[in-house]
């Protein structure tokens, strides 16, 4: 079967909304990342048993494609401990779809190479938790991983795959945060990403969700790690007049979602469960395709997103109209996961927006006499 070309999806994105979505495959993982947000054991039954069916996620594929969708990201848990990867890989790209693969390279194979070589990936993140196999494996807590993780990278490497290496800034792995950005640069012609802000569990466990706690970096060391990092300081400069908004321009309001959710993608979770962002997990906000259609989530869920609006003079008097809006990583998905409230201020986000606005200011003092920061 024969894939469409380029000009199909100029065509398929000028008559329709709808861009991308994201499919959880599983949540299950070889790996037990302290920082993890979703991850259950690899050998977790129930969680297997919830795990959408390879016809369920073609009828939900169909339907989004036929909305406009030209691109899939495949992510977990860790996506290749489903049996049937190679079988569900196939179907997205028959569907003319251009699909990325978010994976910690562990369990890469020869047959996955070959797979990705016939039919090429968009590309495939991959996740660097530390170069020493004393980092790696206190981050993954999982013996052996650090050997699987070099060995998988490098057959992708030798299969000439568009890789993009990431890592996620931790207390575990900080004092190699240098490094593994040069491991990372000098492996791929993609620029390297990093991401300090970690979020909490999807099921609320309250013990892995201290874990996460513990391994979030301070205010003060989030700011020195972007300073040290020319291309994202740089972005962070350049776009300071946007990320840090005039006294002038401050507008007190209480609508909760001030983003772009809704407007062109959504995430469909392991269990068939459709979110409009991958971390908006209330109650109110979520449709389950197992019951119903995309059409019908879109139409039932992004309404509520637009009118949803709160009273909390927490809110009011605070995020409401805070000028560091762009800078702070708080939002209603990420407050209900630390407080289980969708308008709640979470204190060490807000402190991290002031410490990067602060940033901001001394590199840029015209910015100063027009900015006032609370003190929080």
């Amino acid at each position: 079967m024969s894939l469409p070309r380029l000009p199909f999806w100029e065509k398929r994105r000028k008559n329709k909304g709808l861009i991308s979505f994201t499919l959880e495959f599983t949540s299950r993982c070889n790996n037990n990342c302290r920082h993890c947000f979703i991850n259950v054991p690899a050998d977790d039954k129930r969680a297997k048993e919830e795990e959408l069916s390879i016809d369920e996620i073609e009828r939900i594929v169909d339907e989004a494609v036929s909305l406009g969708a030209m691109w899939c990201h495949i992510t977990g848990g860790e996506p290749l401990l489903r049996n049937d990867f190679a079988e569900l890989y196939l179907m997205l790209k028959k569907k003319g779809l251009l699909v990325s693969i978010f994976t910690n390279a562990t369990l890469i194979k020869p047959d996955h190479v070959r797979l990705f070589c016939h039919y090429p990936p968009r590309e495939i993140e991959v996740s660097v938790y530390g170069i020493s196999k004393i980092t790696y494996e206190k981050v993954s807590r999982s013996p052996g991983s650090y050997e699987k993780f070099m060995r998988g990278l490098s057959l992708l490497q030798q299969s000439g795959s568009k890789i993009c290496l990431k890592t996620m800034a931790l207390r575990s792995n900080y004092h190699e945060l240098a490094e593994i950005a040069k491991f990372c640069r000098q492996r791929t012609k993609g620029s390297f990403r990093f991401d300090p802000f970690l979020h909490l569990r999807y099921d609320g466990d309250p013990i892995r969700n201290e874990e996460i706690k513990s391994e979030r970096l301070s205010p003060a060391e989030i700011v020195i790690l972007e300073q040290s990092d020319p291309e994202r300081f740089e972005a962070l400069k350049k776009d300071c007049d946007k990320l840090i908004k005039p006294i002038s321009s401050i507008e007190h309001h209480n609508h909760l979602f001030r983003c772009g959710i809704g407007y062109n993608s959504f995430t469909i979770g392991t269990n068939g469960l459709f979110r409009l962002c991958s971390s908006l997990c209330h109650p109110d906000f979520v449709f389950d395709l197992k019951k119903g259609y995309v059409s019908e989530a879109l139409n039932s869920i992004v309404p509520k997103v637009k009118a949803a609006r709160t009273n909390s003079p927490e809110f009011l008097e605070n995020c409401g109209g805070c000028l560091l809006v762009n800078l702070c990583k708080c939002c209603p998905a990420h407050a209900f996961l630390e407080t289980r409230k969708i308008d709640a201020c979470i204190a060490y986000f807000c402190k991290t927006a002031c410490a990067r606005a602060r940033m901001l200011n001394q590199k840029n003092p015209k910015n100063k006499s027009d900015i006032t920061l609370q003190s929080v």
